[in-house]
């Protein structure tokens, strides 16, 4: 199949063996690549009674039908598993090369389920697969892993999936790293792997992924790296080249689009225009920045490495944080320090913590032991005051060496850690466990929707009217009437982007439908706007329906009050805003065609195909 390896591995670790599955037109014709097979794949293996850190989950790395093929900006993978913290579907991507390297090793995903008994690492080296003994490797942080792996095989080109202290140590908030700098973070996929005593997955690919019509591709690039250059976005394209993700990392902490004092404050109010500049990344570039980086087959490059040697923290070379990082360790917790955002970001990056989570968890903590919930006993002297950089650095730090009772606290994730003490739920800002990015519903009304009803929840990735509210300057876009059509079609969009490996940025450049062209000229398939709803809401249902199959219903997805403006802020730029979050619901599931209270229709699933098992399963 053309955009295919058409292999998948999977492996046992509870047995140390593995088996070999030719990967089916049926199954690709239906749900394209990605999570779109990977949840087909779960739905069927894993039990209702599943344990999400048991030997029973199954912990899945997928790539898309644009993963390892020429065309640009399909740089993507995504790790795919029941969820330690929702206890239901979770689907995390990265960037980087792990992926193409994966697929061009020969499968375009590996899943495992059981459990080594002893750390183990899995080789992959172009087809050829081995499980390896990681005893002398656990413990090691991400980068000392990935040095010492490329020596041991004497392999430089090799790409590695890693797992650090947060992974090993189960902490609920442990992300999946790789190329040092990039993550598979949100809802816990680190902490699976670590219960399988899996350290690393290692991938070596020489192989070609066959394209339909490589003459047509080529085209479609070309037309993209005009648009780039002389389009109408291409001064935000350019801009986004230069600074990447952190390009409003001051003017959002104004706006209202980041958050601030865990949800409760204004960045005019609370941190001052003064003390927000300090967070706006041409300055911090010019001091920081040493190189430029760039994702595989990326003509973008959003990334930079960072080298930060002489200050409080110095931490060498590094990554440059993204947004949402500067977000949560700049103004969610009152702190215009960027020394602090950097050695925040480095920490998590080697011990392999969820940013957001982590940051998060912090301004939670904070907010606790400024109403005396957590006192100094509890937080190990550390005095978690707003904007006090150092006992953010110090606080951290514990997290990541998960050796004190107060670093092990922090290291579960914010609900899970009020619900050990019994106390500070109050300050919680997470729906289904899993804290909430830093993109605020109060200026996008949109966002609401998707963080509450997206099978997997607090993510700004999925599609959804969030970022299209964001940019609308009127009041229009509080009015939720008439939302629900439009909000399915961007939530297929994304859907169908997601399982293609394509990166988001790859829709901002102005090119229209253009992973419907990438995927017709790779696959050789027709990916038009109904091709690609009907195929988004498939995606989409299945995701949907594994939560409803392990027990998870609609209602269980609320909204911390903070996030919609209840009660609303009392200064600021989104002052007196409260967002109809419900009417925006509502209107998502009658456009889909589901019942008012989230449950599907059997008619509806019918209409899209291939959802035979869910009907049944649900007894629609």
């Amino acid at each position: 199949m053309n955009g295919y390896s058409g292999k998948l591995l999977f492996v046992d670790l509870t047995t140390h063996s593995f088996t070999v599955r030719k990967l089916s037109e049926d199954l690709t014709e239906k749900f394209i690549g990605g999570y779109g097979i990977a949840a087909k794949i779960l739905y069927e293996m894993i039990s209702r009674n599943a344990d999400p850190l048991g030997p029973e989950n199954v912990l899945g790395f997928v790539t898309g039908p644009l993963t390892g093929t020429s065309a640009l900006f399909s740089g993507r993978y995504t790790v795919v598993c029941k969820s330690p913290v929702t206890g239901g579907w979770n689907d995390s991507n990265s960037g980087g090369f792990f992926g193409p390297e994966l697929k061009k090793s020969g499968y375009d995903g590996v899943f495992f389920k059981g459990a080594s008994v002893k750390p183990v690492y899995l080789w992959i080296n172009d087809g050829s697969v081995e499980i390896r003994d990681a005893d002398h490797l656990w413990g090691k942080d991400i980068i000392e892993t990935e040095k010492q792996l490329k020596e041991e095989l004497g392999e430089k080109k090799l790409r590695a999936a890693i797992i650090g202290s947060a992974g090993e140590n189960l902490s609920l908030i442990a992300s999946i790293m790789n190329d040092e700098h990039r993550a598979a973070g949100r809802g816990g996929c680190g902490a699976v792997m670590g219960s399988k005593k899996l350290k690393a997955i290692v991938v070596r690919g020489t192989g070609k992924i066959e394209v339909a019509d490589p003459e047509h591709l080529k085209k479609i690039n070309s037309e993209i790296l005009d648009t780039i250059k002389n389009g109408a976005m291409s001064q935000m394209t350019s801009a986004f080249a230069t600074y990447g993700t952190t390009l409003f990392n001051y003017s959002s902490a104004i706006s209202g689009d980041t958050a601030v004092k865990n949800w409760g404050g204004s960045g005019l109010a609370d941190m001052g225009e003064k003390s927000a500049k300090n967070l706006d990344t041409a300055t911090i570039d010019a001091k920081y920045r040493v190189k430029k980086y760039a994702c595989s087959n990326c003509p973008v490059g959003c990334g930079a490495i960072y080298e930060y040697k002489e200050g409080k923290w110095p931490v060498g070379m590094t990554g440059r944080p993204e947004y949402e990082t500067a977000g949560v360790f700049g103004a969610l917790i009152l702190n215009s320090d960027p020394e602090v955002i950097i050695k925040c970001n480095h920490l998590c990056n080697i011990h392999g913590f969820d940013t957001i989570s982590a940051g998060g968890t912090i301004a939670w903590a904070i907010e606790c032991f400024e109403n005396g919930i957590l006192t100094a006993d509890e937080t190990d002297g550390i005095k978690l005051n707003w904007g006090n950089g150092e006992a953010v650095v110090q606080a951290v730090q514990a997290m990541s060496d998960i050796k004190t009772d107060f670093g092990r606290l922090l290291a579960l994730g914010s609900e899970a850690a009020a619900a050990k003490i019994g106390k500070g739920s109050e300050f919680l800002q997470n729906v289904r466990g899993i804290e909430l990015p830093m993109h605020d519903p109060r200026l996008g009304p949109g966002f609401a929707r998707t963080y509450a009803i997206d099978p997997t929840p607090a993510r700004h990735v999925k599609g959804g009217l969030g970022f299209m509210h964001m940019m609308t300057p009127d009041a229009s876009k509080y009015n939720t009437e008439g939302t629900g059509q439009m909000d399915i079609v961007s939530t297929a969009n994304a859907e169908v982007l997601n399982t293609s490996g394509l990166c988001q940025f790859g829709d901002t450049v102005g090119v229209e439908n253009i992973t419907g062209k990438l995927l017709n000229a790779v696959t050789g398939r027709k990916f038009e706007q109904d091709e690609k709803l009907a195929a988004g809401l498939r995606i989409f249902s299945l995701r949907y329906a594994f939560n409803l199959r392990h027990g998870l219903k609609p209602s269980d997805s609320r909204l911390p009050p903070r996030s919609v403006g209840n009660p609303p802020l009392k200064e600021g730029p989104l002052k007196d805003i409260t967002v109809d979050h419900k009417g925006l619901i509502a209107n998502f599931y009658n456009a889909i065609g589901w019942k008012a209270d989230g449950m599907p229709v059997k008619e509806t699933l019918e209409k899209l195909g291939g959802l035979e098992e869910i009907i049944n399963d649900l007894n629609l």
